[in-house]
C-alpha cells in the first residue's frame, strides 16, 4: 500500500476536528462530503485510496466497484453491518473499525438507564408534567447492596462493573472468555449464565449478536430471574426477546427494563413496546456523545493512516494476508481448522489460556493461515463474525490473554494433511484432530481420546454416554420426536461397556429443549451442541 500520497474520503458527518492523524500528515489529502448521496461524493470516490464512514453510508458491492483505487474502508465505530465484508475482501479492500472509542459513553449510558429504571425517573417526570404530585407511586430501589449480573465482560461490561461497584453493588459475570485474572482485576465473580440470571437484581447485556446470543434473554431466561428484577440492553438488538420482556413487565416478573437497541431499527411507530409501562426506550444512543464521536474518529483516522502508509492491518476485519491462489488451494484445510475451532469453543471447559495448532502436511504456507482460521472458529461464536476475521483473530486472542503456539510436525502415518488443535484452559485441556481425505474433503477424526469420522459442517451434537445396548436408538427417538434429521451418527468407545462418545451430525438447529431431553436419558452424562458453520 505504500506510496507518496493518499486521498481519503470522509462522509457521514464524521468529526473533522478529530481527524488529526490524517490532516497532520502531509502525504494525505482529506476530502469531507457529509452526505454520500451528493454528486461530489461520487466524484471523490473514484480517486479515493481510503474511505471513512459511520453507519449511514451503505458500503456495498456497487459502491466499491465505483472506487477503483480504494484499498481501505474505515468504520468510525464498532459495528460494520453497513459494510459488505465479502465484497470488500473480493476486491482486496481491508475493512477496519474503531472498537474502543465509544466504551465509556456506552458504559455511562448503561448507568444512566439503570439509575433511571430503578428510581422510575421517566415515569415520575411525566407525572409531574401532567400536574400530579404522587410521590408514593414512584417508590424506587437503591443500588447499594444489590447484585449486578453482567452478560458479557469485555471492554464495556468491565467499565459498567467498575461504576456499579462504586454504587456499592456486587457484580457477577458470565463470559466464556473471562479468566480468573481478569475477573480479579475487575473485582467481579465469574458465574454461569443460569447463576447470573438467578442471582442478579439487575441484568446488563454487553454481547455481540451471534447464533449463541440471539434471544439469550427470552421467556425461559426471564422466568429464572428474581421476581422484581431489572434488565438493560445497550448491546445489540435481537439479544433480547422484546415480546418476552413486555410480557414479563406486564406480569410483574420484571420490575423494569431499559432498551437502547432493537431487533428492527428505527423502532416501528406501532411497536407494542411503546405502550409498555416500566420500560425505558432510547434511540440507540450508546455512542452518541461528543467525546465518543471524536474518539472513534481519531481512532479510525490513525488506523487508516497506518494501513495505507505502513501496511498495518491489525484492526482489519477481513483482508487475508496471503495471495488468492494460495488461499484457494488451502481452502479445505482452512475450513477444517475453522470447524475444529468452533467445536473447541463449544467443548472447552472454562476460560481459554493457550491454543496450540499443529500441522502435518505438504504445504509450507499453511500453518500461519491455518492458525488464524482455527482462532476465528474459536472466537467468532462468542465475539460475533463481524468482529473476528483472518487478520483480527490473532490480535483478539492476544487481547484476551490467550497464548497461541504453532507447530509444524512431520508427516502423519495415516493422513497426508493432518491438523491437531490443543487447548489449555483453567479447568483442564482439550485435544481435537482433523484431516483431509483425498486432499479436499475435511473430516473431524478425533475428539479427546475418541476416534470419530465427521464432516465439520452444520450442527454437531456431542454426547458422553455409557456404552450400553439401546442408547443409540433412544437418542435417535428423541431427535426424531423433535423433527431433527440425523446426517451422520458416529459412536466411539474406549472399552466395551465403558464410557463412550457420540458425534451426531444433524440437519438444522438444536435448541435447549432438545439438549435437556437428551440429558434426561440416564445413560447420557453430557450433551454439547456445536454449530460448525
Amino acid at each position: 500500500m505504500n506510496k507518496n500520497s493518499y486521498v481519503v474520503l470522509v462522509t457521514d458527518k464524521v468529526s473533522g476536528d478529530a481527524l488529526g492523524p490524517l490532516y497532520e500528515d502531509e502525504r494525505f489529502r482529506v476530502v469531507q462530503v457529509d452526505d454520500s448521496a451528493d454528486s461530489e461524493f461520487s466524484e471523490a470516490l473514484a480517486a479515493a485510496d481510503g474511505l471513512i464512514v459511520r453507519s449511514a453510508t451503505q458500503v456495498g458491492a456497487q459502491l466499491l466497484s465505483a472506487a477503483p483505487k480504494l484499498t481501505v474502508v474505515g468504520r468510525a465505530g464498532v459495528g460494520v453491518d453497513n459494510i459488505d465484508l465479502r465484497a470488500a475482501a473480493e476486491r482486496g479492500i481491508a475493512v477496519l473499525n474503531a472498537p474502543a472509542g465509544n466504551t465509556v459513553s456506552t458504559a455511562e449510558l448503561t448507568m444512566a438507564l439503570i439509575l433511571a429504571m430503578v428510581r422510575r425517573v421517566a415515569e415520575a417526570d411525566a407525572s409531574v408534567r401532567k400536574g400530579e404530585w404522587d410521590r408514593a407511586r414512584f417508590k424506587g430501589a437503591e443500588l447499594r447492596g444489590r447484585t449486578l449480573g453482567l452478560v458479557g465482560a469485555g471492554r464495556i461490561g468491565g467499565e459498567v462493573a467498575k461504576r456499579c461497584r462504586a454504587f456499592g453493588m456486587g457484580v457477577i459475570a458470565y463470559d466464556p472468555y473471562l479468566t480468573d485474572e481478569r475477573a480479579a482485576e475487575l473485582q467481579v465473580e465469574r458465574a454461569e449464565l443460569d447463576q447470573v440470571l438467578e442471582q442478579a437484581d439487575v441484568v446488563s447485556l454487553h454481547v455481540p449478536l451471534t447464533d449463541s446470543t440471539r434471544g439469550i434473554i427470552n421467556s425461559e431466561a426471564i422466568a429464572r430471574m428474581k421476581k422484581g428484577s431489572f434488565v438493560v440492553n445497550v448491546s445489540r438488538g435481537g439479544v433480547v426477546d422484546e415480546a418476552a420482556v413486555g410480557d414479563a413487565l406486564a406480569s410483574g416478573q420484571l420490575a423494569g427494563a431499559a432498551l437502547d437497541v432493537y431487533e428492527v431499527e428505527p423502532l416501528d411507530a406501532d411497536s407494542p413496546l411503546r405502550g409498555v409501562s416500566n420500560l425505558l426506550l432510547t434511540p440507540h444512543l450508546g455512542a452518541s456523545t461528543q467525546e465518543a464521536q471524536e474518539l472513534v474518529a481519531s481512532e479510525i483516522a490513525e488506523a487508516v493512516r497506518a494501513a495505507l502508509v505502513e501496511g498495518d492491518l491489525s484492526r482489519a476485519l477481513n483482508a487475508p494476508a496471503i495471495g488468492s491462489e494460495v488461499l484457494r488451494a488451502l481452502a479445505p484445510l482452512l475450513e477444517l481448522g475453522r470447524g475444529l475451532g468452533r467445536l473447541a469453543c463449544a467443548l472447552s471447559p472454562g476460560g481459554v489460556r493457550e491454543v496450540g495448532v499443529r500441522y502435518a502436511g505438504h504445504s509450507d504456507d499453511a500453518l500461519k493461515p491455518l492458525t488464524a482460521y482455527a482462532l476465528m472458529g474459536l472466537l467468532e461464536p462468542v465475539l460475533g463474525p463481524d468482529q473476528v476475521n483472518f487478520v483480527s483473530a490473532g490480535h483478539l486472542a492476544e487481547q484476551r490473554g490467550i497464548a497461541v503456539a504453532r507447530t509444524k510436525m512431520s508427516l502423519h502415518a495415516d493422513y497426508t494433511e493432518f491438523v491437531e488443535l490443543v487447548l489449555r484452559t483453567e479447568a483442564g485441556s482439550l485435544r481435537l484432530a482433523g484431516a483431509l481425505l483425498g486432499e479436499a474433503h475435511p473430516r473431524i477424526v478425533r475428539i479427546e481420546d475418541y476416534h470419530v469420522d465427521i464432516v465439520p459442517a452444520g450442527t454437531l451434537i456431542v454426547l458422553k454416554n455409557q456404552d450400553v445396548p439401546g442408547v443409540i436408538g433412544r437418542v435417535g427417538t428423541i431427535l426424531g420426536s423433535h423433527d431433527i434429521n440425523i446426517a451422520e451418527y458416529h459412536q466411539a468407545r474406549l472399552s466395551k461397556g465403558g464410557h463412550a462418545l457420540a458425534a451426531i451430525s444433524v440437519d438444522g438447529d438444536v435448541g435447549a429443549t432438545v439438549r435437556e431431553a437428551l440429558l434426561q436419558l440416564s445413560e447420557v452424562s453430557a450433551a454439547v451442541v456445536a454449530r460448525l458453520g
